[in-house]
């Protein structure tokens, strides 16, 4: 049997942190399905299809240990997994504040699908304070995200603002 996993996120941008949760949840599932929301509430500097894109440009750089497909989608992160056969949901976590809102979302998610688990991820700590707000923020005002996104993403990001690469 075919173990899937659903790792759902905005993914606006798709930074380190994200990257390294997907390889190493290569490792625990035999396919992983990368979940990109539409998120229209959220008011996403790329477009859905820009970010899926951007996903499927990186997977070749990565060290993966299993399939990995890429797909958007516009309903609970429950029905889609459904919908894809995954039996666990991925999160990573980088703080407290980000357990507590999983801690919250997984409760829901049982109370939807008693056969769905959730596993969680700890960021590797080089990463825990990444946040795609705020590297958004720094590539709008023309600083240095590279310490943040590959190089790919960063030249993705500064011509989204007008911003030359250095």
């Amino acid at each position: 049997m075919t173990r899937v996993g659903l790792y759902p996120g905005t993914f606006d941008p798709i930074h380190n942190g994200h990257l390294d949760i997907i390889q190493r949840a290569s490792k625990v599932v035999d396919k992983l399905v990368v979940a990109v929301a539409i998120s229209k509430a959220k008011g996403p500097l790329f477009t859905l299809e820009e970010r899926v894109e951007i996903i499927c440009e990186e997977l070749p750089h990565l060290t993966l240990h299993g399939a990995v497909d890429v797909r958007p989608f516009d309903t609970m992160s429950v029905r889609f997994a459904r919908e894809v056969g995954a039996s666990v949901v991925v999160k990573g976590l980088r703080a407290v504040s980000d357990y507590e809102y999983e801690f919250q979302m997984t409760a829901m998610n049982q109370q939807l699908d008693r056969e769905l688990e959730t596993i969680f991820l700890m960021t590797d700590p080089i990463y825990q304070a990444i946040a795609s707000r705020l590297v958004k923020e720094i590539a709008q005002m023309g600083g240095d995200v590279s310490p943040f996104v590959t190089a790919r993403i960063q030249q993705r990001l500064l011509a989204k603002f007008g911003h030359a690469a250095k």
